[in-house]
């Protein structure tokens, strides 16, 4: 047997022991959640489990290392209908340019739409007629170097802000990746998220009208906001590529363990299926301890995932390519993440 497909297994059989692994009694200390979410289709399809072999605008939310692999020129644009139901969607736009031989530069912006909540006050807990939206926005700035065939390093830089009527936050995170290719064997680590802590701040968003007992003197209390940290993580991943009649079809076999800061660690495998990288199926599994049990589950989203590619040439012999991807992830409650994204190599 190939010693990278041995190499695979062993690594896959490693994460099962990993099960009770993470910081679960941290869950919820953290901010900046919407950091963990991925508005791309292609690798949603595989929960995002591709920190070994993920290529092109994508890495920048997986692992930047990724980048160096893209082609000349390419644009994403995806839309995620979060938790369907829930009213909550996500919104990404990426775009890749190589600037050099081994160098690439990528660009992504992702945000969350809310919806319209509605303005309640303690003597209006209904609400008083008025709505507002939240807005939380990331920017990400990436670069990746190809430093041999097989060795690649990629680093981004996102700026964070979220804003939530009268109160907002403003911060920076670091993303840094490595990627290691041998023929049909790849090899990846990320790390996410590192950043100094954020805070919530605003005038009228953190003061509210106090009185004394006997309620004949009011006064302006101003709530001392305390900072929250980023939910950083580590990523490990590895994927191996069979390929068929003439290379044509290529079925890959990959595994991930994410190992989180403030919450549990976890742990999956994928299959992806490419008829002349033309189309492309996919599925995906991710666990977590407790995941099976209701009365244990702490997410939403159940662990299986699956997903589509459609990837054809603009017009016949043109280099630009127009791609469609869809990815479902399975949740309970709810029906389902869906995830609709569109791309573009020139």
């Amino acid at each position: 047997m190939n010693k990278y497909i041995v190499l695979l297994l062993v690594f896959l059989m490693t994460l099962t022991f990993n099960a009770e692994a993470g910081n679960p009694d941290r869950q919820g200390q953290a901010g900046a959640y919407e950091l963990l979410l991925n508005p791309w289709a292609r690798s949603s399809g595989l929960k995002g489990m591709l920190t070994g072999n993920v290529k092109g605008i994508e890495s920048l939310r997986i692992n930047p290392a990724g980048l160096s692999f893209l082609g000349k020129t390419q644009v994403v644009l995806a839309r995620t209908f979060y938790l369907q139901g829930s009213g909550v969607s996500l919104n990404g736009l990426g775009l890749g340019q190589r600037v050099s031989e081994k160098g690439v530069l990528g660009f992504s912006l992702m945000s969350v739409d809310f919806g319209d909540i509605d303005v309640t006050t303690t003597d209006a807990p209904d609400g008083i007629g008025a709505t507002y939206k939240p807005f939380f926005f990331n920017i990400g700035l990436g670069y990746a170097h190809q430093f041999s065939d097989r060795i690649s390093t990629g680093l981004t830089i996102r700026m964070i802000t979220e804003q939530a009527q009268n109160v907002n936050a403003f911060g920076f995170a670091l993303d840094a990746g490595i990627q290691y290719h041998a023929d049909k064997f790849h090899f990846g680590i990320s790390l996410r998220n590192i950043g100094a802590p954020m805070k919530f701040s605003g005038g009228d968003g953190t003061t509210f009208t106090g009185f004394s007992p006997d309620g004949s003197d009011g006064f302006t209390v101003q709530v001392r906001e305390n900072p929250y940290e980023l939910p950083s993580l580590l990523n490990i991943g590895a994927a191996y590529d069979f390929k068929f009649s003439d290379d044509n079809h290529r079925v890959t076999l990959l595994a991930n363990f994410t190992s989180h800061s403030f919450s549990k660690d976890q742990y999956g495998a994928g299959l992806e299926y490419s008829m002349k990288e033309m189309f492309m199926l996919r599925v995906g599994y991710q666990y977590e301890n407790g995941l099976l049990d209701t009365e244990t589950r702490t997410n939403a989203h159940t662990g299986l995932s699956a997903g589509l590619s459609i990837q054809v040439p603009i017009k016949k012999g043109s280099e630009t390519k127009l791609g469609i991807d869809y990815a479902y992830q399975t949740t309970t409650p709810f029906s389902g993440t869906h995830t609709i994204g569109l791309r573009f190599d020139l």
